[in-house]
This record gives structure tokens, C-alpha cells and sequence, in this order.
């Protein structure tokens, strides 16, 4: 195993969604298909698919966390986009904190406070 890559969402509306996590993630696209839509979020990439059967209800087995600096403005700000509240900002022990969101197609974002995590 060489490490986390991408994490894909499934979305119903893909060019809604591209413009959404535009600016859920302050950035555009690297690759934009009608078939897949790239992000490169600082190494990793965020993919996006358009959904064969669309749905928002999503299984919650697999949550990928983001890292911020600011866990408790970000969550906010993408409630603020139209994200709904899946766990609020919560401390997992130390400094480390956690939240998530759903996007509006059902897709869990976690965010992550980790001031011990430095990539290589």
C-alpha cells in the first residue's frame, strides 16, 4: 500500500456538483469530463462521478477525513453552501477534533483538526 489517493463521491447533477465543491474546497477543476471531474486537493485527489440510479441515501461504513485548520469555521461554511450537519465538531481526545458534513447529494465530507499530522 503507497497511501491514501482519491476519494470519489457519486453525484446525481454533475455539473451542479462541480460548481458545489468548487466552493465547498476553494479550488476548480483539473479534469472535467462528462464521465469524471478532478480535484487535485493538495496532493490528493477528489473525484467526482456521475451516478448511474442517484440517491441520497448513502451507507455511512467509509468516511474520508479532509484536514483543516479550522475545523469549527469550516463546517459552518459548508452548511452554509447547503451541506447538512452529519456530526458536529466534536474532540476525539488532545487537540484532535472531527465533523462532518453531507453534501447535497448524500455524500459524507469529514473534517479533520490534526495538529500532529504532518505529510512527508
Amino acid at each position: 500500500m503507497l497511501g491514501l489517493r482519491t476519494t470519489i463521491y457519486k453525484v446525481a447533477d454533475l455539473e451542479k456538483a462541480k460548481a458545489w465543491y468548487s466552493q465547498a474546497f476553494i479550488t476548480s477543476p483539473y479534469f472535467d469530463e462528462p464521465f469524471y471531474v478532478g480535484f487535485n486537493i493538495q496532493g490528493y485527489e477528489l473525484g467526482l462521478l456521475p451516478e448511474e440510479n442517484p440517491t441520497t441515501e448513502k451507507a455511512d461504513s467509509v468516511l474520508s477525513y479532509w484536514g483543516v485548520e479550522k475545523i469549527e469555521d469550516d463546517f459552518r461554511r459548508l452548511l452554509s453552501l447547503g451541506a447538512t450537519a452529519h456530526e458536529r465538531p466534536a474532540n476525539v481526545g488532545g487537540e484532535l477534533m472531527v465533523a462532518s458534513v453531507k453534501d447535497p447529494w448524500g455524500n459524507i465530507i469529514g473534517l479533520i483538526y490534526n495538529p500532529h499530522f504532518k505529510l512527508p
